[in-house]
């Protein structure tokens, strides 16, 4: 016990003294849980709306559609049927509202409720001889309310009531929109062809696809689902893909925090030893600080993803909302196994190797000393330095080129899926669309990409920072003996910009291709076999501004290093 209470106060006291360390740290395993914690929630909440849509609307298990009413009479006594509706009346019409025209599809219903799929009314009534029900995804893309006046084919309505149904995917995922009427005023209407509609009710509807299958012109319950949660099934593919490639960049930024803890506290591990404390208790206390700012993260991170959750867990209007994911025991223990997991995997290899440094060795610091590299003669000053120092740290220019690659990789593909969901916007126009509305699949992945840009530049930002810090922690004295022997702080500060700068250059190049194949993945495992092409304009752009990032991120700490006291430097024990 009173090991544990040493261990606790040491990891305590350190967290203290570098403030500024743990909130990077902090920020970087926030950043992953958040996209974790929301990802698991929006899968959780995935088939919520649609099951709490399917409940209140009496859904169908399988939709029949033909051109002649008799076949589905006939369909009605299929072995596996048990109850269906007198078939519904669909024609296509011309739908005005206000300066809007748009083709609809409408639905003959009865004024009486159905036993299966009766539309479910959020607003208004329901139907009435002379007045009309629009579907709410259709209703509100043509930003229609009860009372309002719309034209079908010529003909003048009164909008009685807003609706929803699992009978038929929202508007846009099915165009044109849907509106009902009673059969009469359906009968009314023009048409060049009518065809008929018929709900189903199975006696197993799980076996819907296999019934489909077997008779043409049905449609089962589970595709009607999937294409009612597209966009909820998007975004949490989206988040989860997302969460891995953020653990890879917080695991990679506590690696480097670590590493320059080492660096930095090398006479620290050498005291604690010196004083009793065995390998075992100096690893043990650098894991403490680390797991224990891990576990605030985690809880940070299921906190600002139960905030965020409903803004993007939301179904779209054409489904009933409920009161949200709510954070299980079972999200709960994954989000902090995985912050804890990501933590610790990171800081075990370092933490291990100081604790084996000799009490000796640890005092008169470096904790380990850098690689005797040989680099090419004649270069010019500030490539000799940079070369010398990127080679001499292998595992810390490894580190940072994962990072950078990463990132690049990432935004590549970002860049790819905006790409796409302009590309599917483009193709949202036409009679069957209502003019200017959104899509809403559309916006709720270019919502993500927003999301996980923002939180994955920001780690790549941390890591870049964390980078410089430990160079110039590693390279104190031998830029301080550099500027002793006749090197300028310019050509100094050139050489540590030189030593991010070459690996961050192949990382981002390497990068690029990495971000294209994960783009084509994405769209294999959709069941797509086309991928979007970027223009090259955006390839050739994101070299340069990964540079660009990478010089504005390190040039503070790099110059700072760089006009450092050589005196106190070097007679510095």
């Amino acid at each position: 016990m009173g090991r544990i209470i040493l261990i606790c106060r040491l990891a305590r006291h350190d967290l203290r003294r570098r403030p500024a360390q743990a909130l990077l740290l902090l920020l970087a395993v926030a950043a992953a849980a958040t996209t974790l914690t929301l990802g698991l929630l929006v899968r959780a909440a995935a088939d919520d709306p649609w099951e709490r849509t399917r409940a209140a609307t009496a859904g169908p298990d399988a939709v029949a559609t033909a051109s002649d009413a008799r076949s589905l009479r006939a369909l009605a006594k299929a072995d596996g049927v048990t109850g269906a509706l007198r078939p519904l009346p669909t024609v296509a019409a011309r739908l005005g509202v206000r300066d809007v025209a748009v083709n609809a599809v409408v639905q003959g219903r009865d004024v009486a409720a159905g036993s299966i799929d009766q539309p479910f009314v959020t607003s208004g009534a329901w139907l009435r001889p002379g007045s009309v029900v629009v579907e709410r995804a259709f209703a509100d893309a043509l930003r229609v309310r009860p009372g309002d006046a719309v034209t079908l084919a010529g003909r003048r309505f009164t909008v009685a009531g807003i609706a929803v149904t699992t009978g038929r995917a929202p508007y846009p995922s099915s165009t044109p929109g849907l509106i009902w009427t009673t059969r009469a005023d359906a009968a009314r209407l023009p048409a060049a062809q009518r065809r008929w509609t018929m709900p189903l009710r199975l006696a197993d509807p799980s076996a819907a696809p296999a019934f489909a299958a077997r008779h043409p012109g049905v449609t089962p319950w589970q595709d009607l689902s999937a294409y009612a949660t597209a966009e909820l099934r998007l975004t949490n593919n989206a988040l989860i893909s997302g969460a891995w490639a953020l653990a890879i960049l917080a695991g990679l930024c506590v690696a480097l925090l670590v590493g320059g803890r080492l660096a930095e506290q090398g006479r620290r591990v050498g005291l604690l030893k010196a004083a009793g404390a065995t390998p075992a208790v100096v690893a043990v206390t650098l894991l403490a600080e680390h797991l224990a700012v891990a576990l605030a993260a985690a809880a940070l991170g299921l906190l600002a993803g139960r905030a965020a959750a409903p803004l993007l867990s939301g179904p779209n209007a054409g489904l009933l909302a409920g009161d949200g994911p709510a954070l299980t025991p079972g999200i709960t223990a994954a989000v902090l196994l995985f912050a804890v997991a990501v933590t610790a995997t990171a800081t075990a290899f370092p933490a291990l190797r100081g604790a084996r440094v000799s009490t000796a060795h640890a005092l008169r610091d470096p904790v380990r000393p850098p690689r005797r590299v040989g680099v090419p003669p004649g270069l010019p000053v500030t490539l000799l330095l940079g070369l010398r120092i990127a080679a001499r740290r292998v595992r810390r220019t490894v580190l940072a080129a994962l990072s950078t690659a990463v990132t690049v990789a990432m935004i590549v593909a970002a860049l790819a899926m905006n790409r796409e969901a302009a590309r599917k916007d483009g193709r949202t126009t036409g009679p069957d669309f209502v003019p200017g509305a959104g899509n809403p699949v559309t916006e709720r992945v270019t919502q993500i990409i927003l999301v996980l840009a923002a939180a994955m530049l920001l780690l790549a930002a941390v890591n870049a920072i964390l980078t410089a810090w430990t160079t110039t922690l590693d390279t104190k004295r031998t830029s301080a003996l550099a500027r002793a022997l006749g090197a300028t702080p310019r050509q100094i500060t050139g050489g540590l910009a030189a030593a991010h700068l070459i690996p961050a250059t192949i990382a981002a190049t390497a990068g690029i291709p990495l971000g294209l194949l994960i783009n084509k993945a994405a769209h294999a495992a959709a069941g797509s076999s086309t991928t979007t092409q970027i223009p090259l304009l955006w390839l050739a752009a994101v070299l340069p501004a990964a540079l660009a990032a990478t010089t504005a991120l390190t040039a503070v700490p790099l110059r700072k290093a760089a006009t450092h006291p050589i005196a106190p430097t070097l007679t510095a024990p």
